[in-house]
């Protein structure tokens, strides 16, 4: 069978100069390609594709819909702290679940939500 070898997600974003500041700038991620109406970045093997859509209703207004990825990571707390110190607005502090995960959330400015988590007794490599 043939395998799955990556993750893209692709972001509807009304301000595409803003967006792309948000994600290089507060989360740490790098420009990897730009061009009209679109801007693609990346953070270790975490990749997004930002197209600009003015028009279009933004996440912030469509509720529960909004999550696009759930990114598991090594150091939940060490991340937490970083976006934190960026100036990052809309976090929820890490929390320990009951299926075996320490998570937090954090909204961006167009609404769109991401969960992080970590495995609980996992130990950053």
């Amino acid at each position: 069978m043939p395998d799955l070898k990556q993750l893209r997600s692709v972001l509807a974003v009304r301000d595409l100069v803003a967006s792309t500041a948000f994600y290089c700038e507060k989360l740490g991620f790098e420009l990897d390609f730009e061009t009209d109406g679109w801007c693609f970045v990346s953070r270790g093997g975490v990749q997004l594709m930002l197209g600009h859509c003015p028009e279009e209703v933004p996440a912030s207004q469509i509720g529960d819909h909004s999550y696009f990825a759930y990114i598991e990571v090594d150091a939940i707390d060490a991340l937490f702290d970083e976006f934190r110190a960026r100036g990052v607005s809309g976090l929820t502090p890490p929390q320990s679940q009951p299926w075996g995960m320490r998570e937090f959330l954090l909204r961006t400015p167009d609404g769109h939500r991401i969960m992080f988590g970590q495995e609980l007794g996992a130990e950053p490599g």
